[in-house]
């Protein structure tokens, strides 16, 4: 244990499974404060227990609750946006509802949380500031990615999210960067082969040989990967490094 992050405070995101709470459980690890959010009570109930931080019911989506959140939080060093969903089909599949939902849980929910928790790390630390870490994906602006329509669409808009704010408060000790995973290990990816296999007729293994076969690694990104880039991202090590996306993808997208 290096205590890299040693009397930092932290606020994550869909903290209750996969890459978020890979990451909750690498913060604490490191010696971080870590508030674990989730939409789902019986996850964060996991959490608390194994992962030993705090924990907070919280709906992404709710502006009314991520300023209450903020305020309860008070200033925080480290803002992890990991909320997000993965919707299937090309533009000829993609609703209005779709549209909508995925936009304002995938970049919206990042937009309020950093206009909450932002004037915070401004003010405590007198423009020393602290680090922002959005959840993109290299499906999106850095590689098209087939039958991810929507969801590319909204991890472009995190990048340039992320790009902007890393601008906007450079000067004012605020890093802000984006983690652009491949293909990762998760209950989240679980759930997509399923629901593909269910849709195609193919078995589930065939679904999840093609998901690795797209990987010229040859495997599948393992969440312990992706927090540990989040370490870094949230440490001093990184303190000359802003409006990045980081791609984290086993070469896919080389």
């Amino acid at each position: 244990m290096s205590q890299r992050l040693q009397g930092k405070k932290a606020f994550i995101t869909a903290a209750g499974q996969g890459i978020g709470r890979a990451i909750a459980e690498a913060f604490v690890r490191e010696g971080a404060q870590v508030i674990a959010t989730d939409l789902n009570p019986a996850l964060l109930e996991a959490v608390a227990r194994e992962v030993g931080c705090s924990t907070q019911v919280l709906d992404a989506t709710n502006a009314q609750a991520i300023q209450q959140a903020a305020a309860t939080a008070g200033p925080v060093n480290v803002l992890v946006n990991a909320a997000g969903y993965v919707h299937a089909g090309t533009v000829l599949d993609c609703t209005e509802a779709d549209w909508d939902f995925a936009f304002n849980l995938n970049v919206r929910s990042q937009f309020r949380t950093i206009q909450a928790f932002l004037p915070g790390m401004l003010a405590e630390h007198g423009g020393s500031g602290g680090s922002i870490i959005n959840l993109a994906s290299v499906a999106g602006s850095l590689k098209g990615a087939p039958n991810r329509f929507v969801y590319g669409s909204t991890k472009a808009a995190v990048i340039g999210l992320t790009k902007a704010v890393a601008a906007d408060f450079i000067t004012r000790g605020v890093r802000c960067n984006a983690i652009c995973p491949g293909t990762v290990e998760s209950p989240s990816l679980r759930d997509r082969i399923a629901a593909q296999a269910a849709a195609s007729g193919q078995t589930v293994a065939a679904v999840e040989a093609a998901f690795v076969a797209r990987q010229p690694m040859g495997r599948l990104g393992r969440v312990s990967e992706i927090a540990a880039l989040a370490v870094y991202l949230a440490s001093d090590e990184s303190a000359f490094t802003t409006g990045t996306a980081q791609v984290i993808d086993g070469g896919w997208s080389n």
